[in-house]
């Protein structure tokens, strides 16, 4: 079998001639190339494949359309945007109000800071006070305040039978003593540690209370001596124990003294009636009448303010200390809850007492414990008042409107009262007691 190998060879026709310039023209215009395509078909036994290769572009044509883009003009901005405005130059003016404004900025910017580090450390303060206060309340608890405490006593004192017990039982409980001389002898007295102040050295306050432990000849040698400064109006003559013991009142008035008389010789036997077997033994030792002894004593505890216990033995002279000395224990705590403006209402402090909450709610019974305050004046009746006017300020206005004096007083006269099944009216006599009671100027007037 013959192989014949032909080729064929297309021609362009002059029509087409014509329409390729009109697109070489334009793809000209547009900087594009021209691909000539060269097709040759082999057909000798084999596949008739159509190879295309293309053609670089020609040097003139590359040269022109880069000549065409130089000259051609810039391109126009795509159809919806904007152009961009040309830049304007500021004032001296903006420029000094833009630097002013960023001055202030920077101001409050410092000033939010200074703020902030001072409410910090404002908060910083607060909670050290208190922690400090905290720190204050728990150290006047009675068993931390009791530690504070040290009981003086004079060593003359121990010379006596019996007061070894005293001294055991200091060491039972622990408690701080000191052996050392008082201004009165045979006297014992109480000094309280108080909290640093700024310096290691802590400072040392001494209690009002002292307690003077005598035996029952001295006591008489008292009881006689006066008398004599009754009888002769003058404070000259005075005793071995009266003497320094009138110097001590008088250089502090504020000393509260307790005389303990023992019966510490046998010849005197004590009882719970010890008072009247002084009377016995001063009548037939000193021949003096009941109204003298009378007397004596009035002297001692009203004009002197020296309290007088009788006692039979040294237990019940340590039962008196250690019994003072757990009162001076609870004073401190005690003292702060009596500052409060209200000390009713502080839970604990009497039986009666109403917590005022933070939200407000016990008010109106404090407003009606106020009330019951007066005498003859019931909780039924408080109830009532407070029922019609549920604040004293209520009540207060309501006197102010009121007409007359008369009105006034009788303002609460009307008000019922139902109390066990019956009723009742409050009555014209309480009313004006509350009248008074909230309107006097003078503090010392009597309400009933």
């Amino acid at each position: 079998m013959s192989v014949l190998r032909s080729a064929k060879t297309w021609e362009i026709s002059e029509s087409e001639e014509s329409d390729a310039e009109i697109k070489t023209d334009s793809n000209r215009e547009e900087s594009s190339t021209i691909v000539r395509v060269s097709c040759t078909d082999f057909v000798e036994g084999e596949s008739s494949d159509h190879k295309c290769k293309s053609l670089p572009p020609s040097p003139t044509k590359t040269s022109e359309s880069a000549q065409t883009s130089t000259l051609s003009p810039p391109r126009q901005n795509v159809r919806g945007s904007t152009p961009s405005p040309a830049r304007k130059r500021r004032s001296k003016e903006e420029i000094e109000a833009d630097r002013e404004r960023k001055e202030k900025r920077k101001e409050e910017r410092e000033r939010q800071r200074a703020a902030k580090v001072r409410e910090k450390e404002e908060r910083k303060q607060e909670q050290q006070r208190r922690r400090e206060a905290a720190e204050n309340l728990k150290s006047l608890r009675p068993e931390n305040c009791l530690k504070c405490l040290s009981v003086c006593i004079d060593p003359v004192l121990l010379q006596q039978d019996g007061s070894d017990i005293l001294l055991d039982t200091l060491v039972a409980f622990e408690w701080r003593f000191n052996i050392e001389s008082q201004q009165l002898p045979r006297s014992i007295t109480w000094t309280r540690d108080l909290p640093q102040q700024g310096d290691n050295d802590k400072g040392l306050v001494e209690e009002e209370q002292m307690v003077l432990v005598l035996d029952l000849t001295d006591f008489m040698d008292m009881v006689i001596s006066v008398k004599k400064i009754l009888d002769s109006e003058e404070e000259t003559e005075t005793g071995s124990f009266l003497s320094p013991l009138l110097e001590c009142l008088n250089r502090d008035a504020k000393k509260v003294v307790t005389l303990l008389v023992t019966g510490s010789q046998p010849d005197y036997s004590y009882n719970a009636c010890g008072e009247a077997l002084l009377y016995e033994t001063l009548q037939s030792k000193l021949g003096m009448e009941n109204l003298d002894i009378e007397e004596v004593l009035v002297y001692l505890q009203l004009c002197k303010n020296v309290s007088l216990v009788f006692l039979d033995s040294w237990q019940e002279v340590t039962d008196h200390v250690c019994a003072v000395t757990k009162a001076l224990s609870k004073r401190p705590f005690k003292l702060l809850t009596e500052k409060a403006e209200l000390p009713f209402c502080v839970d604990g402090s009497w039986a009666s007492g109403v917590r005022v909450e933070r939200d407000g709610s016990g008010l109106m019974q404090v407003w009606s414990k106020q009330i019951q305050q007066l005498n003859r004046v019931s909780p039924a009746v408080a109830s009532a008042v407070t029922a019609a006017y549920p604040s004293p300020q209520l009540l207060l206005q309501a006197y102010c409107s009121a007409a007359s004096e008369e009105d006034r007083k009788g303002l609460l006269a009307g008000l019922l009262v139902k109390s066990g099944g019956k009723e009742r009216r409050v009555g014209p006599e309480i009313s004006a007691r509350v009248y008074r009671c909230f309107t006097a100027q003078n503090p010392q007037l009597v309400l009933d």
